[in-house]
C-alpha cells in the first residue's frame, strides 16, 4: 500500500533534498509501514507540491529520505466546497472525512437551526481544530497533493454572503432539479450545502435562496448527513470532469 508523509510548507522539497519526519510522521513510517532504507515514500507539504524521495534512514524517532523527483499539482478549478451542518455523534466528521478522500477543497462547519449538536467557545475552536486534523489524515489517505482548509464555523449570515458570489447548491430531497443540473458552467467554486439530522429550516432555505443558492436533488432516496455530501461530491466530480 502506498504512503503519503506531510511536511511543512518551509520544506525544501526539491530534486536531491535532505528531508526528515519527525514525530508521528517518523513513528507511523518506521513502526507501522516499516519503511527501510532504500524504499520509495510520498511526500507532500499540502499546497501541492508531491515528491517522491528515497529512505536513507529509519528510526521511531526520524526517518531521512532525498527527494527523487518532485511534480506541482495545481488547485482545482472550480473547487469544490461543502458546508457541512453540525450533527451528533460523528456523523459530521465522517462526512468531513469522506469528503476530503473523494477532493473536496473548502469545509464549512454549520449551526443550522435544527442541528442538534452545538458548538461555542472553545469546543468551538477545538472541534474546528479536530476537522482539520480529520481533513489532513485523509489527505494523506488519498494520497493528495491539496488539504483542504476548514474554516471558522459559520452562522446563516455568512452563508448568505458566500452564496452571493458561489455555485451555492442545497441538498433537499424535495427540491425538482437534478443535481447534475444545478452545477455546470463557470469557474466559481460549487458549495453543497448538507443540512443537520432535521434538514435545513425554510426559513434558512429562503435566505439562502434569496442570495442565488439553488436547491438540488440526489434522487428519491433521503440520506443522512454524513453520506449527503459524499454521494454529492461523487456526481459533482463526475459532473465536473474531476476524475476524469
Amino acid at each position: 500500500m502506498a504512503h503519503l508523509y506531510r511536511v511543512s510548507e518551509q520544506t525544501s522539497l526539491e530534486a536531491g533534498a535532505l528531508v526528515a519526519l519527525d514525530g508521528d510522521e517518523a513513528r507511523h513510517a518506521s513502526s507501522v509501514a516499516r519503511l527501510a532504507v532504500g524504499e520509495s515514500v510520498a511526500l507532500s507539504n499540502g499546497r501541492g507540491l508531491l515528491a517522491q524521495g528515497v529512505v536513507q534512514e529509519s528510526s521511531p524517532q526520524r526517518v531521512t529520505l532525498v527527494v527523487d523527483s518532485v511534480q506541482e499539482i495545481p488547485p482545482p478549478s472550480p473547487e469544490v466546497w461543502l458546508v457541512q451542518a453540525l450533527a451528533k455523534g460523528d456523523r459530521d466528521e465522517r462526512a468531513v472525512e469522506a469528503c476530503t478522500e473523494l477532493g473536496v477543497d473548502r469545509i464549512i462547519p454549520w449551526q443550522a437551526s435544527r442541528s442538534v449538536a452545538r458548538w461555542s467557545g472553545e469546543k468551538a475552536l477545538k472541534s474546528v481544530a479536530r476537522w482539520q486534523r480529520i481533513a489532513e489524515e485523509a489527505s494523506k489517505q488519498a494520497m493528495r497533493a491539496w488539504v483542504p482548509g476548514v474554516e471558522p464555523m459559520a452562522e446563516l449570515g455568512q452563508l448568505v454572503e458566500i452564496a452571493s458570489h458561489t455555485r451555492m447548491v442545497l441538498l433537499e430531497p424535495t427540491a425538482t432539479t437534478p443535481l447534475h443540473e444545478a452545477v455546470p458552467g463557470g469557474d466559481s467554486p460549487v458549495v453543497l450545502v448538507v443540512g443537520p439530522e432535521g434538514g435545513i429550516s425554510p426559513s434558512e432555505r429562503e435566505a439562502l435562496e434569496a442570495a442565488g443558492a439553488i436547491s438540488a436533488s440526489l434522487g428519491p432516496l433521503v440520506l443522512r448527513t454524513s453520506t449527503a455530501g459524499v454521494a454529492a461530491m461523487a456526481l459533482v466530480n463526475h459532473t465536473l470532469g474531476r476524475f476524469e
